[in-house]
């Protein structure tokens, strides 16, 4: 499997060199859309790859001693341009005139909401191709072509040292792409591209052991290590009640300066982002350092469906609660190690006894903790975290299974056919019966 990662490099000094080179990128691009989109039809809607669109637009675009006459003429408007930016361009107009085309169809075809709206370029940077665009000449110095004095030519520009550093820590076995020239705020940088391979565990799904996460809002993570005979190796908590006492604060603070009338707030919103991406983190990088102390093959979380609006009491915590920013760091953190991510149905995993006594009740003055049908008390989220390493179990299970043993399987342990339902009880069941119907083989 290949991994993509990025890390940019702040450029020093000549930020006022860069905003016409992009602004003619720009313009390039949106030249190219038109261009597109007046022949989609008769030519650019059976192009098979990127190479018959780059050929074919500049046949239309580009006069050369052979042809000196064309039906758009690029080079009139846009004077000693980049070969390597303008085939840039062609490839970034050309996916955002498939993309609104695709985009049309559908909408055509169903007629729901408004129409998509025309291609515009938006806020698309320039690649600074190697060798030609871009050239290091030092560990922290380099060269690159720029729309400078009226003209495309070469400037030298320096690179932050502690980014240069952190490449040369971290990225040194990664394969090194072409940077992109962006901007920050008011400071430009060089993002650089990296690319590794790695290869994935394969363990059997009998032998694999997991590492469930249930994530929550009361506490930010709870992580059960199980095998797939649903026995409990480990289980581990998260609550990082500092942070989420210093983000209630922060929003009292909004909604104190709301009240005065305070509409635009951007150093109280900046501090809550802030303290957002550092539970992130902290949740992201907790999670992984239980699946790597305890060597799992696959990290199991629940497939989250947060659209639409929130309601209830904690509706603001939740519309905070960034769940998905925590598995996109989990996600990749896990396959640079060779683990595997699997999701499964969110439905009930909490509503849901892992023992199988039915429906949970919980407190209501402490949320984290639940009553079973049978008297039981537990911790709710621990309870999730049961049922969500069970659901993949149990779904990995009855795919080794043929049709004879699934149906005679799902007859004996009903519950484990719908997804919403299966429990760690339902596991236990599924592996007794598959073993003592083996053994009935043998």
């Amino acid at each position: 499997m290949k991994i993509y990662s990025s890390y940019k490099i702040k450029i020093k000094g000549c930020s006022s060199v860069f905003d016409e080179t992009v602004s003619l990128y720009r313009k390039a691009v949106d030249f190219f859309i038109n261009v597109i989109l007046s022949r989609w039809e008769t030519d650019f809607s059976i192009c098979k790859n990127q190479s018959d669109v780059i050929r074919l637009a500049e046949r239309l675009c580009h006069s050369t001693a052979r042809r000196p006459f064309v039906d758009f003429d690029f080079s009139k408007a846009f004077y000693k341009f980049p070969s390597y930016l303008r085939r840039a361009a062609i490839a970034q107009a050309f996916g955002d005139v498939s993309s609104y085309q695709t985009r049309l169809q559908l909408w055509q075809k169903h007629r729901q909401g408004q129409a998509p709206g025309m291609p515009r370029v938006g806020h698309v940077f320039p690649a600074m191709y190697r060798d030609n665009m871009f050239r290091r000449t030092g560990r922290e110095t380099a060269r690159v072509k720029v729309f400078v004095r009226h003209t495309w030519d070469w400037i030298d520009i320096g690179l932050r040292k502690t980014d240069v550093d952190y490449i040369a820590r971290y990225c040194s076995t990664r394969k090194e792409c072409v940077p992109i020239l962006r901007k920050r705020g008011k400071n430009w940088f060089l993002e650089f591209g990296f690319e590794e391979s790695v290869k994935l565990s394969d363990t059997p799904i009998e032998q694999q052991r997991i590492v469930a996460v249930d994530l929550g809002i009361n506490n930010a993570c709870v992580c059960s290590v199980m095998n797939a005979d649903g026995t409990i190796l480990a289980r581990r908590f998260l609550r990082l009640s500092q942070e989420q006492d210093r983000l209630k604060r922060s929003l009292d603070r909004i909604k104190q300066a709301q009240r005065h009338g305070a509409r635009k707030m951007p150093r109280l919103w900046a501090l809550c982002k802030g303290i957002n991406d550092d539970i992130s983190v902290k949740t992201a990088r907790f999670i992984m350092d239980v699946a790597v102390l305890y060597e799992a093959d696959t990290i199991v979380i629940e497939k989250l469906e947060l659209r639409g609006k929130k309601r209830g009491g904690k509706r603001q915590r939740l519309h905070h609660w960034r769940a998905q920013y925590v598995q996109q760091m989990v996600e990749h953190k896990a396959h640079r190690c060779g683990m595997r991510i699997r999701r499964v149905n969110a439905w009930n995993t909490s509503r849901l006894a892992f023992d199988g006594s039915g429906m949970v009740e919980r407190d209501a003055k402490n949320y984290s903790l639940c009553t079973f049908v049978n008297g039981k008390r537990y911790h709710a989220d621990l309870n999730a975290s049961y049922n969500i390493g069970a659901r993949y179990f149990v779904r990995e299970l009855f795919k080794t299974l043929t049709v004879t043993q699934g149906q005679h399987i799902s007859a004996k342990v009903p519950e484990c056919v719908k997804r919403s339902t299966c429990t760690l009880s339902s596991l236990i069941r599924l592996h007794t019966e598959m073993r003592s119907f083996r053994t009935a083989l043998v």
